[in-house]
């Protein structure tokens, strides 16, 4: 029996809990073997040293097929040594026969998460709840990969749940000398400038006073529109923007497809407004 914390001896009784619902959280690498296996015998040092070296990045199930005949038979094992590596209970790779060392650490790397993966992984699942303490996981991982786009991409969401939008812009900025964006960075800067428009639009009452005192005046109208969305009153918004590109094609309606078109960003393709006042937009244009 191993005395480590990444190396565990399974049985057919807690094969399930190690090795299918253990593999949900991190990989499991398992090591097939017998005690009459010559092979195995070279491979165990170098799979265990792994091991402890990955310190938890995966996880190493040995199986004994003689006192584990039940997951031998599920595998169909043939001939030992085989090594397989299981994620989200199913196997994504093996390898049999005792390789050299180099060899097993490339194929390891290939089935587990990088430190950056991790550290992003970390960073996705902590974003919703806490955008700091997800914006440093994404700062950590561009310490380690400082090219990576789609992470500042990540990194600028989290800036502007935070309402640090000075900085975000920066970032944004910095994204686009390459000439694109990611989707993701897209959508940050059309939230950027919706957040624009709408802080320029000011007081709701106020822009609903000026538009109902001046039906005619299409500015004014967008003004209501933009004042609209900053007190989350997205559907009045929408509609008050098809009427105004109904109105004018080309003139104030460009300016208000494009405000529509940022809160469509901002609201998401799921959305069934997005859905309804797309076809309508679409509609009124052609």
């Amino acid at each position: 029996m191993s005395d480590s914390t990444w190396i565990v001896d399974v049985t057919d009784e807690t094969f399930q809990s190690v090795v299918l619902d253990g593999s949900s959280k991190v990989p499991v690498v398992i090591d097939f073997w017998a005690e009459w296996c010559g092979p195995c015998k070279l491979l165990a040092p170098i799979l265990d040293k792994l091991a402890e070296e990955y310190k938890g990045r995966f996880l190493l199930a040995k199986v004994d097929i003689e006192q584990c005949q039940q997951i031998a038979g599920a595998f169909g094992i043939q001939s030992i040594p085989l090594v397989v590596a299981m994620i989200d209970g199913q196997p994504v790779n093996q390898f049999a026969g005792a390789l050299p060392e180099e060899q097993i650490r490339e194929w390891i790397d290939s089935v587990v998460p990088s430190p950056a993966d991790e550290l992003l992984n970390e960073g996705m699942n902590l974003e919703e709840a806490d955008p700091a303490a997800a914006e440093a996981k994404y700062r950590a991982v561009l310490e380690l990969e400082p090219a990576a786009g789609q992470v500042k991409a990540m990194l600028a969401r989290t800036l502007l749940a935070q309402d640090r939008d000075d900085e975000c812009r920066r970032l944004i900025a910095d994204l686009e000398t390459r000439g694109f964006l990611e989707p993701d960075a897209e959508r940050v800067k059309s939230e950027l400038e919706l957040r624009s428009v709408v802080e320029e639009a000011g007081d709701v009452v106020a822009a609903r006073q000026a538009a109902t005192e001046a039906p005619d005046d299409l500015n004014l109208q967008l003004k209501l529109a933009e004042a609209l969305i900053g007190t989350n009153k997205y559907e009045e918004a929408l509609q008050l923007g098809i009427e105004i590109v109904a109105r004018d094609k080309t003139g104030v309606g460009v300016e208000a497809k494009s405000v529509m078109v940022h809160l469509f960003d901002k609201l998401g393709a799921g959305s069934e407004l997005v859905t309804e006042y797309r076809r309508k937009l679409a509609t009124v244009l052609y």
